[in-house]
């Protein structure tokens, strides 16, 4: 079992970062005054290459190819499953030229954490886009079903070992959940977690695990290559073009999205959040994030207003009692 003040510590004392060393620079507008349509700040708070730095370079992209925005910047300030931006972002009260990246997986970092700060210190503005964790095993495996998976685990699930993301993860949260369904306690659930999914990969590859939670998009080609084999994926329905089975289909309700979205600084004015609103739709609506979420496998999400407000409540109460149930 794992203390959650003692994860919070050391989640906090993988990076300290001063604010006062930060480039973030408020643009000068006409009448001296900074603008979001002058120029943006995108905080991705995650290390450049994860997640949410890719999700919050191509909605630069997008803002830079329709001319939405004169001047967007990406800056990222990684550490404890964003919390460590988010911390930050919650004392900048009024920074009106500034969106910081989002979803799911801060959800869970706030929980596991005991993080002061948390969704609702910001203003939230949209939920854009969503990708789905896929349970594998080696394809050498003799497990071929999710049936044949949940079988061996109720027999053995300290000896059913499963390779994943970091502690509170949409992995661990998702190994908890399964569990939870098919009558596994989720805090006997052998989850094996991994700082990277270079490394949770290659224990799924070696068979060192006997299976692993990842992100479809982190084992897509080596499924692809015949190298892992799926057993099932997290989405509400099958995926356009991906030939794998939901848990849902197969008798387990255990639904999760890896959702990204944009919060604003708390303090901000109405006009100045419909500016922000306003942004987000010019995003959806750009050719060049339609290919986005082409390219990335994504699936368009788009949510605002009261609805996203609500769904984010939801997914809070949800990682609650996952991750009392994983005993964190």
């Amino acid at each position: 079992m794992v203390n959650k003040r003692i994860l919070s510590r050391s989640l906090y004392g993988v990076a300290v970062v001063s604010v006062a060393g930060l480039a973030f620079t408020n643009a000068a507008a006409s009448g001296g005054e900074s603008s979001a349509r002058n120029k943006l700040v995108i905080m991705a708070p995650a290390s450049p290459g994860g997640g949410w730095d890719g999700f919050s370079r191509e909605a630069q992209q997008a803002l830079k190819s329709i001319g939405a925005v004169n001047n967007v910047q990406v800056t990222n300030i990684p550490g404890a499953g964003g919390t460590i931006g988010l911390s930050q972002f919650v004392q900048m009260t009024g920074r009106h030229d500034m969106l910081m990246a989002t979803g799911g997986v801060m959800v869970g970092a706030i929980e596991l954490a005991d993080s002061e700060a948390t969704m609702k210190d910001v203003e939230l503005i949209a939920r854009m886009s969503d990708d789905y964790a896929a349970l594998v095993v080696p394809a050498k495996s003799k497990i071929k079903t999710l049936d044949e998976f949940v079988e061996a685990w109720k027999k053995d699930p300290g000896g059913t070992s499963i390779a994943g993301g970091s502690l509170g993860s949409i992995d661990h949260l998702l190994t908890g959940k399964v569990a939870q369904e098919v009558g596994i306690d989720p805090a006997k659930a052998n989850y094996i977690a991994y700082s990277g999914g270079g490394e949770a990969l290659t224990s799924m590859l070696a068979g060192t695990t006997a299976g692993g939670m990842s992100g479809y998009n982190e084992v897509a080609d080596q499924i692809e290559a015949g190298n892992l084999r799926a057993l099932a994926i997290s989405s509400e329905e099958r995926l356009p073009g991906i030939d794998i089975p939901t848990f849902k289909e197969q008798g387990v309700d255990a639904v999760m999205a890896n959702w990204r979205g944009f919060a604003a600084a708390p303090g901000i004015t109405e006009e100045d959040k419909q500016v922000f609103v306003e942004m987000v739709h010019e995003i959806h609506e750009s050719e060049q994030w339609k290919d986005a979420l082409e390219r990335n496998n994504w699936t368009d999400s788009f949510m605002i207003g009261k609805e996203f407000e609500d769904y984010v409540d939801s997914e809070i109460e949800v990682t609650e009692q996952i991750v009392k149930g994983l005993g964190l």
